[in-house]
C-alpha cells in the first residue's frame, strides 16, 4: 500500500522510513516560523528562556521570524512590539525579517520552502508553502514545543485527494475555486486532514493561484494543502532555494480518505458573506449582484501576488473606482509591489483611483483604516468573522481580485465583465 505526500513528508521529518495516517510522531521541522505579534512570539521568547533555560540554540538557521503586522501607525506600542523581537532574535541569532512584506509570501520568495520540507507556524496560513510542493502546519498550541525542542508530536493526517481539470474561465480564480471546494465537501469536509492538489488542471494553475488555494486551506478543516511537484513549481524552486532539496510525489496506490474531480472550467465567481467564521456561507457573485459596498480591498497572504494585481488591473483598465467607494491594494511583498511597479501595473491602478499601499497584514486584520459602523467592504482577506477588519457592525464580503476590482468600479458587488 503507498503513501501520500504528507505521510512522506513526515516520515522524513521523523525519522522512521514509514508512517502512516492516525499514527503520532516527533518530527523534527525544517523551519519553525513566526511573525511578532503581542502574546506570541514575545511569550514564547520569554518561556524559552525563563521557563526552560535555553539561552542558546544549536540550530538557529531553522527559526525564521518576520515583522509584517504593526508596522503603518508609527508609534511607540508598534515601536516597543518590534524592539522586543528584535532583542530575541539577537540574543538567539534567529533570522529576522522587518517590513519586507508578508511572512508567508517572504517564506517562499527567500527559498525557505523547498519542495520535499515540513515547516511549521502558529498560523494556519503557513499552508500557502504547500504549492511548491513543502508541508506547512499551523500548530498554534504546539509551537512552544517545537521552538524548545526542535521536534512537535503531531498525529499523521490522512489526506483527501482533488483531482483537478480544465482551466479556469475568465474572471475566475482559485479563491472561487477554495469556496466552491466548501460547497462540495462542507466546510469541514477535510478536517484534521490534508488536501492534496493534483491532474492537469493543477499542473496548468499558476505558483500564485496555488499559493492562494494552498493558503486557504483551513477553511475546509484541513490542517494544510500540498500540489504535486511539477516543473513550474520545481522551476521556481531551484531558483531561490537556499539548499538542494528532494521532492516528493504520492503513490499511485496511496490510501486517501476521499477523492474528489474538479472541473475548473465549471468554476463561477463567489461571494464570501459576512460573518462566516468558515468561509463557508458563499452565493455566486451574480446572486450577490447590486449588494452596495463603501470599501474595497485587494491583498493580504491569499491574494495580493502579481497574478492577483494583474487580475485587478485588466478590470480597472481605462475605468475609475465609483464615487463613495475607497480601493486600497496591499502588493504581498515589497518584491511583488516593485515588479507590478515596472510592469505598469500599479500606474493602472492608481489611475483607477485605487490607493496603493505599504506591503503588511494591517489592512487585513482591520489595523490600518479600520472599517467603521455600517461600512460594507468587499476583499480579498483571509477571513470576514465580524469585527475582523473594524467595527463589529461593518460587513465584510470575501471573493477574487476579479470581482472586488468590478464591484469597485460598480460601486456594488458584481461579477467581473472580463468573463
Amino acid at each position: 500500500m503507498g503513501f501520500t505526500m504528507a505521510e512522506k513528508i513526515l516520515a522524513r521529518a521523523a525519522g522512521p522510513d514509514t508512517v502512516r495516517a492516525g499514527e503520532n510522531h516527533a518530527v523534527a521541522p525544517s523551519r519553525m516560523i513566526a511573525y511578532d505579534f503581542p502574546g506570541y512570539t514575545d511569550v514564547m521568547f520569554r518561556q524559552m528562556h525563563d521557563d526552560f533555560g535555553i539561552t542558546s540554540l544549536t540550530d538557529p538557521e531553522r527559526y525564521v521570524v518576520f515583522v509584517d503586522h504593526m508596522l503603518t501607525k508609527g508609534d511607540a506600542r508598534e515601536d516597543e512590539v518590534h524592539d522586543v523581537t528584535r532583542r530575541w532574535c539577537e540574543f538567539y541569532g534567529i533570522e529576522l525579517h522587518v517590513g519586507r512584506g508578508i511572512g508567508h509570501q517572504l517564506t517562499a520568495e527567500l527559498g525557505l520552502a523547498p519542495p520535499g520540507d515540513f515547516l511549521v507556524h502558529f498560523d494556519g496560513h503557513i499552508s500557502g508553502v504547500g504549492a511548491f510542493g513543502a508541508l506547512g502546519w499551523g500548530i498554534r498550541r504546539d509551537l512552544i514545543e517545537a521552538w524548545v525542542t526542535g521536534r512537535v508530536h503531531v498525529d499523521v493526517p490522512a489526506t483527501t485527494r482533488f483531482e483537478l481539470i480544465g482551466d479556469f474561465a475568465p474572471g475566475v480564480d482559485s479563491r472561487d475555486l477554495v469556496h466552491t471546494i466548501i460547497d462540495l465537501v462542507g466546510a469541514d469536509g477535510c478536517a484534521h486532514q490534508v488536501m492534496e492538489f493534483g491532474g492537469p488542471g493543477a499542473r496548468a494553475m499558476s505558483i500564485d493561484h496555488r499559493q492562494g488555494l494552498c493558503g486557504m486551506a483551513m477553511f475546509t478543516g484541513a490542517v494544510s494543502a500540498i500540489f504535486e511537484p511539477d516543473e513550474t513549481s520545481l522551476a521556481y524552486s531551484t531558483a531561490v532555494a537556499r539548499t538542494p532539496f528532494d521532492p516528493v510525489y504520492p503513490d499511485a496506490d496511496a490510501t486517501y480518505a476521499a477523492v474528489h474531480t474538479v472541473d475548473l472550467g465549471a468554476v463561477v465567481p463567489r461571494v464570501v458573506q459576512p460573518g462566516s467564521a468558515r468561509a463557508a456561507n458563499t452565493s455566486t457573485a451574480k446572486t450577490m449582484a447590486g449588494t452596495p459596498i463603501t470599501r474595497a480591498f485587494i491583498g493580504s497572504c491569499a491574494s495580493g501576488r502579481m497574478e492577483d494585481l494583474r487580475a485587478a488591473a485588466l478590470v480597472l483598465d481605462g475605468r475609475k473606482v465609483a464615487p463613495g467607494v475607497e480601493l486600497n491594494v496591499v502588493p504581498t511583498s515589497s518584491a511583488v509591489h516593485d515588479q507590478a511597479e515596472r510592469e505598469g501595473i500599479l500606474d493602472v491602478l492608481r489611475s483607477a483611483g485605487a490607493t496603493i499601499v505599504r506591503s503588511s497584514c494591517d489592512f487585513c486584520f482591520g489595523y490600518q483604516k479600520p472599517l467603521a459602523a455600517g461600512e460594507n467592504c468587499i476583499s480579498t482577506g483571509v477571513l470576514n468573522i465580524s469585527g475582523r477588519m473594524g467595527s463589529v457592525d461593518a460587513n465584510i464580503y470575501m471573493a477574487s481580485p476579479f470581482t472586488v476590482a468590478e464591484s469597485a468600479v460598480a460601486g456594488s458587488i458584481q461579477e467581473a465583465s472580463t468573463r
